[in-house]
């Protein structure tokens, strides 16, 4: 079985905005279907996506983005007290985002591997298991 892996919102605009890496994940996200499994992302980063697709692409292309969404094998995860807290470690002790420390409190708190291209995480490579999107 494949390993459980965590999105975070570089690695969905770059399917959505077919940016590098978006082959990548696609893929995963076709075999996660296949298996009836699904990827994780938090609320947080879904939102980044949102705001990044509605300010750079228009409101119109959300809608059709968000439609879509539906459709596609990702487990979306609010943000909870437990995961802030875990989140709000890694925002303390490491620079980076606080959508980026949620994704990377996911990716502990599931024990997966985080999908990611953004370089802020390279900090974070001996606390979570990353996937790096080329």
């Amino acid at each position: 079985m494949a390993a459980t892996q965590v999105l975070d919102s570089y690695a969905l605009l770059a399917l959505l905005r077919d940016e590098p890496g978006a082959e990548t994940v696609a893929d995963l996200l076709e075999r996660a279907g296949q298996q009836n499994r699904s990827v994780h992302m938090t609320e947080v980063n879904y939102a980044e996506v949102q705001y990044t697709i509605r300010r750079k692409d228009g409101e119109t292309v959300w809608a059709s983005i968000a439609g879509e969404l539906q459709a596609v094998p990702i487990e979306f995860h609010p943000a909870d007290r437990r995961l802030a807290d875990v989140a709000a470690g890694f925002k303390a002790r490491f620079r980076i985002s606080l959508a980026d420390a949620f994704a990377a409190a996911l990716a502990k708190e599931r024990k997966a591997e985080l999908v990611t291209g953004d370089p802020e995480f390279r900090v974070l490579e001996k606390e979570i298991k990353i996937r790096w999107l080329a």
